[in-house]
């Protein structure tokens, strides 16, 4: 029965998205004060993703490490880039320019897994390419971050780095040695995990919702666009670069999934700890965004 609502609640994910967008911008006073949560709730997702992973997935950077290193490089050079360049074509304010930027810079979202499953691509390379981003992220993100927003406002490495670690890496590795010190119960904690990452996620939404209704409602066209573009553009030039390199199809479907869906709920936790409820938005929407596209686009290249 737990297996069969997993299963029901990650198919229908974008439903929940839907709901709590819509429930916090109906209760905006009171799901915005979830914000002071937004870490711990990301912490809850990044604890379940370790208990997730094995060292198998770790085979394919052994035995075929060009394309988990082109996807990995491809993934932080893209993103971020495109980013900054959208930012300054669109002529954003600062605090929505930010918040965009954070979403580019942070690493591939474990939901890219799955949209590669139903996409027919290279699932082993996408998992590797979301484990090796994502400890790498500590580093990579913050110097990013740094690089392409300190422009717009004063950003501090360390205390970026440090979110990063408390956030994603340290989640991940107790869920890891969980894993391996109790493995049947993690198997069967597992089975839950979907439902507690869907809520989670939901609340993470709702609260940034709720706090940036005001903003929201003014910015709401232009941020919409601004990351519909971002996200849409992520899997196109994924999808090109890899083919310049010359990987097999399966491979370049993998790639270009990685590249267009994000961690946007690292970006919702760092803008929410370190900058404004406003900076947040970007990365809300791009989780409530890629949550459309990813299907869409595994749909069409399942069918070929």
């Amino acid at each position: 029965m737990l297996n069969k609502i997993s299963q029901f609640t990650t198919k229908t994910f974008l439903l929940w998205m839907i709901l709590a967008a819509i429930i916090g911008l109906m209760f905006p006073q009171q799901f915005a004060g979830l914000g002071s949560f937004v870490p711990y709730l990301l912490g809850i997702v990044m604890l379940g993703m370790g208990m997730t992973i094995s060292p198998k997935d770790f085979k394919i950077v052994f035995k075929s490490p060009r394309p988990v290193i082109i996807g990995v490089i491809l993934q932080f050079t893209i993103m971020p880039s495109l980013a900054f360049l959208i930012a300054k074509a669109f002529n954003l304010p600062s605090e929505i320019a930010i918040g965009v930027i954070l979403v580019g810079c942070c690493p591939g979202g474990t939901s890219s897994n799955v949209m590669s499953y139903l996409a027919n691509a290279n699932v082993a390379l996408s998992v590797a390419i979301t484990s090796v981003s994502t400890l790498l992220a500590p580093i990579v993100t913050p110097a990013l971050i740094y690089l392409f927003a300190h422009e717009w406002l004063k950003v501090s490495f360390m205390s970026m780095f440090w979110s990063v670690v408390q956030v994603v890496l340290i989640p991940i590795v107790i869920g890891f040695i969980f894993q391996r010190l109790a493995k049947k119960v993690a198997e069967k904690t597992a089975t839950a995990l979907p439902i507690i990452s869907v809520v989670a996620i939901s609340l993470i939404l709702a609260s940034v919702v709720g706090g940036s209704k005001d903003q929201i409602v003014k910015t709401g066209f232009l941020i919409f666009l601004v990351v519909i573009l971002h996200n849409v553009l992520g899997y196109t030039i994924g999808f090109v670069l890899a083919h310049i390199f010359k990987l097999e199809r399966r491979d370049k479907k993998a790639v270009a999934i990685e590249v267009g869906m994000q961690n946007s709920g690292l970006a919702v936790s760092l803008a929410t700890v370190h900058f404004s409820p406003l900076a947040a938005v970007p990365g809300a929407v791009f989780s409530f965004i890629h949550n459309i596209s990813g299907p869409i686009l595994a749909k069409y290249w399942s069918k070929r």
